[in-house]
């Protein structure tokens, strides 16, 4: 229960008149926000997990719902499929989300070989997405449909760069733009990218994420007249928020009655990187985003309308042969070795290879974690394990604490314990570091596992627990401490349920239910 998690609460959430930052206190990266009509649509960063490039609707960037993927898979590589390798940190990123002439448009690049875009179309931002093209790699680009109907794409790290696309986004457009058009200056010393690019009142803006050597995240803007500029530039929100030094990294969109807004992402720990949205206010033809004072407000007044969908996470029963759209995999499904139609209502976990630990089994289904506080429960039907099975529920990330039943010698056991990984070329697991905690024997063919997470700040604390009838729980191990990592995962931490095979496959257990709670 979340009375288990004793910490001081920090109140959010949202209502009729107004809402408080974070507006989404979970991993939601990258955002990129357009608005069609009445609706708006956001994109963000998943990388190695599947389905990918989830595509979120809302009534007011406040409250939103999953409602699609761009992509099932990728397989670029057979590491997307954890062989020879992983994608963990790789795959689809930074993605830019446009409407034009009636169709809906992403692009994004994976970090890795064959680097190589992918354009991606549709006319239902819920429905089917088709693939348009492979073309350059474009590390954090952001597309402009100009009004002449020119096609363009702003990129990089650093230095900023312009190139031409085909009209029909085909490709590069032979003969076409292809400059630098904007080059850090001076006081610019470090990180300098995450373009997300506007035309507003007959000027670009392009905003651009800055790190400042010895200095705190901050967002710019650049303008010009000309898409090619000259271009100059202004700070547009420079803001500690929530006990954290910085805020940075998104994009404007303006709302039918003419306002405009800034979702912002700000690094948050061992939950990830969360959602802020700001006022944005035109000074002197500037963007300025945050309250009067330039500071991301922890309230703000505003209408707001509730989602029919569930969120961004949720229970899943299983039930009517349907899982969740909230799951994703870890890495491309096995697809034949998971099943909603071997036992209604349950859904099956098979092993189907042999593998050492955790980051290199396929079929891990996952959630994210939320803020402040969180708990997710799982009840698994675990009597068709074989010897050396190990099934179980995780906080799971590059550093992972683990709820694990594991068949040893024709008897169960449940072994809490943490596990961090360290990757090789290749993204290859070259070493994995286990330590068991503490572990009890299990009798009886039905266990239930409870994860609790503390995201207030200062804390980033999982514990857990189990129980035999899912009403009395016994704590288990002790307090994990959940860490964000840019080398590895590059994401927040993740509610996961797994089932490998370190002896031989065949084995399976059964999921009867993930039950979730927020507390505010």
């Amino acid at each position: 229960m979340l009375a288990s998690l004793v910490s001081p609460v920090v109140a959010v959430g949202n209502s009729s008149d107004g809402f408080s930052n974070p507006v989404i206190w979970a991993d939601v990266p990258d955002p990129d926000v357009i608005r069609v009509g009445d609706d708006f649509y956001m994109v963000s960063t998943t990388m190695h997990l599947m389905p990918g490039c989830p595509v979120m609707k809302s009534k007011d960037l406040v409250n939103w719902e999953t409602v699609g993927y761009v992509f099932d898979k990728l397989n670029d590589t057979p590491r997307y499929d954890l062989e020879g390798g992983t994608v963990y940190g790789k795959g689809q990123w930074a993605t830019s989300l446009r409407y034009h002439n009636g169709r809906f448009y992403v692009l994004f690049s994976p970090n890795d070989a064959p680097y190589k875009s992918y354009i991606y179309t549709t006319d239902d931002p819920a429905g089917k997405w088709e693939l348009v093209s492979r073309t350059d790699h474009f590390h954090d680009s952001s597309l402009l449909f100009d009004d002449d109907g020119r096609v363009y794409v702003f990129y990089g790290s650093g230095r900023i760069r312009l190139r031409e696309l085909n009209p029909d986004l085909s490709g590069v457009k032979e003969g076409g733009v292809d400059t630098t058009v904007i080059i850090p200056d001076e006081t610019e010393t470090g990180l300098h990218e995450g373009s997300r690019v506007v035309k507003h009142n007959g000027k670009y803006y392009a905003l651009v994420i800055s790190w400042p050597a010895g200095k705190p995240r901050r967002q710019l803007c650049y303008r010009a007249d000309n898409i090619c500029g000259p271009y100059e530039k202004c700070v547009i929100l420079q803001s500690e928020f929530g006990g954290f030094p910085y805020v940075g990294q998104g994009c404007i969109v303006d709302d039918a009655d003419g306002d405009w807004w800034g979702m912002i992402f700000q690094d948050r720990g061992g939950v990830g990187r969360i959602l802020t949205l700001n006022p944005c206010r035109w000074v002197d033809g500037w963007p300025m985003l945050g309250d009067s004072d330039g500071r991301v407000p922890s309230r703000v007044d505003k209408a707001t309308v509730s989602v029919a969908g569930d969120g961004i996470v949720a229970s899943d029963e299983f039930s009517d042969g349907k899982k969740s759209i909230l799951w994703e995999w870890n890495h491309n499904p096995v697809d034949s070795a998971w099943s909603l139609s071997d036992r209604p209502g349950h859904l099956r976990l098979s092993t189907s290879r042999i593998v050492n630990n955790i980051f290199e089994a396929p079929n891990t289904i996952t959630q994210r974690m939320e803020g402040p506080l969180c708990e997710g429960i799982v009840r698994l039907d675990i009597s068709k394990m074989k010897d050396g099975d190990v099934a179980g529920f995780a906080a799971l990330n590059g550093d992972s604490g683990l709820l694990s039943v594991v068949k040893e010698g024709g008897r169960k056991w449940l072994s809490a314990s943490t596990s961090s990984v360290s990757l090789g070329d290749g993204h290859t697991v070259s070493s994995v570091n286990d330590q068991e905690i503490e572990r009890v024997a299990v009798k009886g063919n039905n266990i239930y596992l409870k994860i609790c997470a503390d995201f207030n700040p200062g804390r980033d604390i999982a514990t857990f627990f189990y129980s035999t009838n899912g009403r009395n729980w016994k704590p288990i191990g002790s307090e994990f401490k959940m860490k964000f990592d840019y080398r590895r995962f590059f994401m927040g931490t993740r509610f996961a349920i797994y089932n490998y095979a370190t002896v031989s496959s065949g084995g399976y257990v059964d999921v009867d239910y993930f039950r979730y709670k927020k507390s505010k």
